[in-house]
């Protein structure tokens, strides 16, 4: 009867691995940009709400976002590829697609170099619509008007996200007051790891368990070099370092949605191929976001003091917003343990199933909804979105999406004190 058991607890296990398979497969089906990573722009579909439990309404959001679509962040990704191309176009060593790359690319080089790490259209408008699906979804909170709370890291690409949200929020009522704020003095509720925080602090930063067996994932790495045969007819005494060559490429390629210049590098690497090789790249950025998770502690203790001071009423904010990085965002994600993020499986074949690079994408954000009941200040409840979706939290419920106040403040709180002999 044991074995029996246990071979049936396997076949359950095994039928649901094959489904959540399925269920990623289906996913980058649907849009295979979605294997662009974090690079990947924010969706705009809008997903379905589960009605809150009878009695209960929304007063209070507190938020954390990225920035929008921007250029790339540094400026060695355009000048790296400026220097390469125009040798091998001098020196005849591109192929005839490399050549229409090469003409593409030196037409809008300015552009590129004048953007760099800087705020795309595209960028402003993702987060104009996130701000009026936010309003749309939860009136009750705003429509009487009152105070909203914003700050944002330095970045100026944080910056006008950060404007480009609240000016959407008081087009929708012009009754909400927006404070917006970038400074020193609140970093370490947005952006603590800046060496500009006054209040910065060395948090122990930790592996996850899959890289101790990161051989028994077998991939293909063969797409950089394919890519550089597209492009050059050989790269024999080209400068700089040709090992970067294809990732360079590839880089730059993900980004180009976000810049309105899709289709520059037709001919040269596909979305199919992104999708092939998104497993292995999802395996390098759950190290990215789950190594410095506990850095984000003070935006956690951020959100929780601010909440508490909602419900307790010494806060008139309607909702308070937080604008910064995708370096941020997703360690909070892990830290938070949201969909699973911070479940730590030791087989690299697992880590799909509890964190997808694409949830930390350009205009990625965390809302928190919280719901009064008729108790007052002891009936709370609390729904997370992750961009825009229901998401799962560590927490009991039988009510999900939805989690006591009294639930989540435990979890948190002990997550924000653990010490260092913990971690």
């Amino acid at each position: 009867m044991k074995k029996f058991i246990t071979l049936l607890f396997l076949t359950f296990m095994a039928m649901s691995m094959t489904a959540q398979s399925d269920s990623i497969a289906q996913l980058l089906k649907e849009d295979p940009r979605r294997a662009y990573g974090n690079d990947y722009p924010y969706p705009m579909e809008t997903a379905k709400m589960t009605k809150a439990p009878r009695g209960y309404k929304p007063f209070y959001i507190s938020h954390y976002a990225r920035h929008g679509s921007r250029y790339y962040w540094t400026d060695r990704l355009y000048k790296d590829l400026d220097t390469l191309l125009a040798v091998a176009h001098r020196r005849h060593q591109l192929t005839a697609t490399g050549e229409r790359f090469y003409a593409q690319f030196m037409d809008c080089k300015k552009e590129l170099m004048t953007g760099v790490s800087e705020l795309t259209d595209l960028g402003w408008q993702q987060h104009q619509r996130i701000a009026r699906t936010m309003y749309n979804r939860f009136p009750e909170v705003f429509k009487r008007g009152g105070n909203v709370f914003a700050i944002s890291s330095l970045s100026g690409r944080c910056v006008l996200s950060m404007s480009a949200f609240c000016q959407e929020l008081t087009q929708c009522n012009p009754k909400i007051e927006v404070r917006e704020q970038s400074s020193r003095f609140t970093l370490d509720g947005v952006v603590p790891t800046d060496r500009q925080n006054p209040a910065r602090r060395d948090y122990p930063r930790v592996k996850p368990r899959y890289e101790k067996n990161r051989d028994q994932f077998k991939s293909d790495n063969s797409l950089p070099q394919k890519v550089i045969e597209r492009v050059f007819t050989s790269t024999d005494s080209l400068p700089g370092n040709v090992a970067r060559i294809g990732a360079n490429l590839i880089d730059l390629y993900t980004t180009l949605p976000s810049i309105g210049h899709d289709g520059m590098m037709d001919g040269i690497v596909s979305d199919d191929e992104i999708v092939a090789r998104w497993e292995g790249s999802n395996l390098g950025s759950y190290s990215w976001v789950f190594g410095p998770q506990y850095e984000m502690i003070p935006v956690l203790k951020d959100i929780l003091t601010k909440a508490e001071a909602a419900i307790a009423g010494t806060s008139d904010h309607l909702a308070d917003l937080r604008f910064g990085h995708d370096t941020c965002l997703g360690p909070l994600t892990v830290l938070m343990g949201i969909n699973g993020a911070d479940l730590d499986p030791e087989d690299p074949a697992q880590v799909k199933f509890c964190y997808q690079n694409w949830e930390t994408c350009k205009a990625s954000n965390i809302q928190l909804i919280f719901y009064r009941g008729k108790g007052g200040k002891n009936d709370i409840l609390v729904k997370c979105l992750l961009n825009g979706a229901e998401a799962r939290l560590p927490l009991p419920s039988s009510l999900y999406p939805y989690y006591k106040w009294s639930d989540f403040k435990k979890v948190y709180e002990g997550k924000c004190t653990l010490s260092n002999n913990t971690l």
